[in-house]
């Protein structure tokens, strides 16, 4: 597991514009780490890169 310090985190595309409900992702090899922008020492959730593109097949 990556620890914070080496992840490079950035807001996604898919969030709103109005800034206040951003969804952040920081890609890593194999995997691809999500957290709400609002709570960065909150829960999180890490899927495989594989998966993740499926899912942003089925939103985008």
């Amino acid at each position: 597991m990556n620890t914070d310090s080496a992840l490079d985190w950035f807001k996604s595309s898919y969030s709103g514009s109005e800034g206040d409900d951003c969804v952040e992702v920081a890609l890593a090899l194999g995997a691809v780490h999500v957290r709400d922008s609002k709570q960065i020492d909150g829960p999180r959730f890490e899927v495989a890169s594989p998966a993740w593109a499926e899912f942003l097949g089925f939103v985008g």
